[in-house]
């Protein structure tokens, strides 16, 4: 065998079928279209239509709202952070912003701010410069002898 010798295996390969070439290539005249109407037509789209019917989209009610201007945080526990501690990502010494957090890979995007929540048990003392914080966090943080700033305008909840 050389290598001006090697070839395909004989039927491993087919040709491409070339749609309206002609009827008797066997994909011709409406080309595997059907034939008439507006889908047999070259871009038409017609999702959700419905023959005349009102689409399923509008016929079910719209609930909600999304505010454009919402402040989406990240939400971590005490527990969490405790963890973070006792493995020697975060420093006890420094303040605990978004930044250390991120870096710490507690959390892994800034977005708006971070808010602390009181699940699990904090025994290191650290500062807290976060946008928010729950009751139970602020208790669990302020009895291990930390303390927290609230930055922004997310208060307390």
């Amino acid at each position: 065998m050389k290598l001006n010798e090697i070839r395909d295996n004989e039927g491993s390969t087919k040709n491409r079928m070339r749609v309206g070439r002609g009827i008797g290539s066997g994909k011709g005249k409406t080309g595997g279209r059907g034939v008439k109407g507006q889908k047999a037509r070259t871009g038409v789209s017609i999702k959700g239509f419905e023959g005349g019917q009102m689409p399923l989209h509008r016929r079910l009610p719209k609930r909600g709202f999304n505010k454009p201007n919402a402040i989406v945080l990240n939400e971590v526990n005490v527990g969490r952070i405790q963890q973070a501690v006792e493995a020697g990502k975060l420093d006890t010494g420094a303040a605990v912003t978004v930044e250390t957090l991120v870096a710490a890979g507690v959390v892994s995007k800034p977005r708006d701010g971070v808010k602390i929540l009181g699940v699990g048990e904090l025994k290191a003392k650290l500062s807290f410069q976060v946008h928010g914080a729950s009751k139970s966090a602020v208790d669990a943080i302020e009895k291990a002898g930390g303390s927290v700033t609230l930055l922004g305008a997310v208060a307390q909840a």
